[in-house]
């Protein structure tokens, strides 16, 4: 005789029902995809960074006289691509550090990558040094950024 509890369907129906393995491992593959995926977009973010078309240029700036002393300061700052090429019609931003200027000192680089900036940078009592920071808004045209740190001025005491 044929006992319809015992249906193949019902069974697979019962026994997927009540077997809880199925889940057990698929946590650990979904994190093992997503590992695998997020090293293979990484590797190809940095192989379209490589392209020189897609590349931002990163800037840097350059002062001069980066030691000085407090009291009025004209600075020069060149601002230079990654080759050494000097950068017209970018705003150079000096900003206090540890050493204080009131508000901040701004400049417009010539054809030469130069800016002049006047600060009058101030240390506090005690303070035998400080620093002034530097930053670069890059031109409207091109493909430069500043995301990395410039070279900052040092304002030592006399």
């Amino acid at each position: 005789m044929f006992d319809s509890t015992r249906d193949g369907r019902t069974a697979n129906r019962r026994s997927f029902r009540t077997d809880r393995r199925a889940i057990e491992g698929l946590p650990v593959r979904l994190v093992i995809a997503l590992v695998v995926g997020v090293a293979s977009l990484s590797v190809m973010m940095g192989m379209i960074g490589d392209i020189d078309g897609l590349a931002a240029t990163e800037l840097d700036a350059r002062p001069q006289p980066e030691v000085t002393t407090p009291g009025d300061q004209s600075l020069a700052v060149t601002v230079l691509d990654p080759d050494g090429a000097s950068v017209a019609d970018a705003t150079v931003i000096v900003r206090s550090g540890s050493a204080r200027i009131d508000g901040v000192a701004t400049g417009k680089t010539n054809a030469d990558g130069t800016a002049r900036v006047e600060v009058d940078p101030t240390l506090g009592p005690n303070q035998p040094d400080g620093t002034l920071t530097i930053e670069v808004k890059p031109p409207a045209e091109g493909d430069y950024v500043d995301e990395r740190e410039n070279t900052d001025v040092l304002v030592v005491a006399e």
